[in-house]
């Protein structure tokens, strides 16, 4: 099998392929065009965030059967094009899962125990303790939008802290398990201290997150969105916390993450939320550590595997 990587990828990943006997072509430096280009020589693709497969890219692609994305969204391929074209499509959900949940809980636990904003302090000398006191996590009520790989792995980590973990996935049934309550959406807006988003961007969940969604809250809560960036409307969230709705917010993902290119309302929005002590933000690292580097390729090599054996 002859395979595309368009992607920045770990090594390891060329030493999968190379035991499976699968030939491979590195090129991380290619732009769309080159990927239009050279993919009809090639029965896979592999791909982290580069370019969106759409039918452009896969209808002279005659040879392609399958494509892999570095990571848990599926937001950047075609989907439908790829099932109409027979075209088979992994990606690496699980392979991230325990790097997101962790990140989530620094980012929530730097924020509760306000220990972003006191080591800014400290270092430009400013000793103040009764300023930073914290909230705890524990017993928390959270409630989780999306019960997948992310959520699921989530809950697990939160139970050490004895919270309450409430889960709404509109694509599932029955998914309530020992880390989580199943609930409705109505549920997590009347009694949640804490929303985390663990879902895909898709139609239905863009800009999920607005002005009436934030409204509707019975009291006010903490933001985490380790999704993607247009699932919350910034604008939104801005106006929450500057209500007092919004207490606080941990953002991995932003609607638009190329900061040189922010409209003029994008740039107003991103500036309050980098000046203010309520907020802490990271460049959409959430799944991003050195060990979900190599399990992803290990969660790729193994569907594809799979596939194969029941091609």
């Amino acid at each position: 099998m002859k395979i595309l990587i368009a992607d920045s990828m770990h090594p390891s990943l060329f030493t999968m392929l190379e035991a499976e006997g699968w030939e491979y072509a590195y090129h991380p430096e290619y732009k769309r065009e080159d990927i239009i280009r050279e993919l009809p020589e090639y029965e896979g693709l592999f791909i982290r965030s580069k370019t969106f497969v759409d039918l452009e890219v896969m209808q002279p692609a005659k040879k392609l059967r399958f494509i892999a994305r570095a990571g848990a969204g599926l937001d950047l391929i075609d989907l439908e094009i790829a099932k109409e074209k027979g075209i088979e499509v992994f990606h690496a959900g699980e392979g991230n899962r325990d790097a997101v949940a962790e990140h989530m809980l620094g980012m929530l636990l730097g924020l509760l125990a306000n220990i972003v904003k006191a080591d800014k302090e400290v270092r430009n000398g400013i000793w103040d303790r009764e300023g930073n006191r914290g909230v705890e996590l524990m017993k928390k009520t959270v409630g989780l939008i999306g019960y997948g790989n992310n959520g699921g792995a989530t809950a697990k980590r939160l139970s050490g802290f004895g919270c309450k973990v409430l889960a709404f996935d509109k694509y599932r049934d029955n998914y309530g398990d020992a880390f989580a309550t199943e609930a409705c959406l109505e549920e997590i807006m009347k009694e949640a201290d804490i929303l985390s988003l663990h879902v895909p961007l898709t139609d239905e969940t863009k800009y999920l997150i607005d002005q009436k969604f934030i409204e509707n809250f019975s009291k006010p809560f903490y933001l985490m969105n380790l999704s993607r960036g247009k699932v919350a409307n910034l604008t939104a969230v801005v106006e929450g916390l500057k209500s007092g709705k919004i207490i606080g917010a941990c953002l991995d993902v932003l609607e638009n993450e190329k900061l040189k290119t922010l409209t003029e309302e994008q740039q107003a929005v991103f500036d309050y939320l980098i000046n203010s002590n309520r907020v802490v933000l990271t460049p959409h690292i959430g799944g991003w550590t050195h060990e979900s580097y190599v399990r992803i390729n290990e969660v790729l090599l193994r569907q594809i595997k799979e596939w194969l054996v029941m091609a």
